[in-house]
């Protein structure tokens, strides 16, 4: 897959991005931001693990934000199952280089129309702590709507804290 867009492309993780991901994912201010399965220190061996595992996925749905020619981010969807097999989360990060951009925001609007073109999803959505006010508006550009505040449902660094969950639903 690669969708080419004003200020990106996305595209599939490729042998050669190791050095871009660490360089750009290993950074406590991006990993504060993400799960604790991403992590950190974000080393070399992390990125041929990842690149080796998103090769594997099917379908795919994890690609790499390229900004002339290196790998500077990701983003991607877990598709649900079960009886939420009509959802996906969606997930983002960027190199605090190319912070500020609207970057994200354009990834965001694009991953999202192709996967409501690609898969048949009624909704996406995204969990956000409770700090990241940047992601929150990155959602809000892209058209999401804040659904929930689950309080007290996350725990990042020992602190329990609440996640704003945000959401799009497939156009009618």
């Amino acid at each position: 897959m690669k969708i080419r867009l004003k200020t990106c492309t996305l595209r599939t993780w490729q042998n050669g991005d190791e050095h871009s991901i660490v360089r750009h994912a290993n950074n406590y201010k991006i990993w504060r931001n993400l799960r604790d399965r991403f992590p950190h220190p974000y080393t070399i061996e992390d990125a041929s693990f990842w690149i080796s595992l998103a090769a594997t996925e099917t379908p795919q749905t994890n690609f790499a934000i390229d900004y002339d020619g290196q790998a500077i981010g990701g983003i991607g969807l877990i598709l649900r199952d079960d009886i939420y097999r009509c959802s996906a989360e969606i997930g983002y990060w960027l190199g605090e280089d190319f912070w500020g951009r609207g970057i994200v925001s354009e990834a965001v609007i694009a991953l999202t129309a192709w996967a409501f073109d690609e898969f048949d999803l009624s909704r996406i959505y995204a969990g956000v702590l409770e700090w990241n006010k940047p992601s929150m508006r990155v959602l809000e550009k892209a058209g999401y709507q804040l659904e929930a505040r689950l309080k007290n449902a996350v725990i990042k660094e020992d602190r329990i804290m609440d996640e704003f969950v945000y959401a799009i639903q497939r156009k009618q």
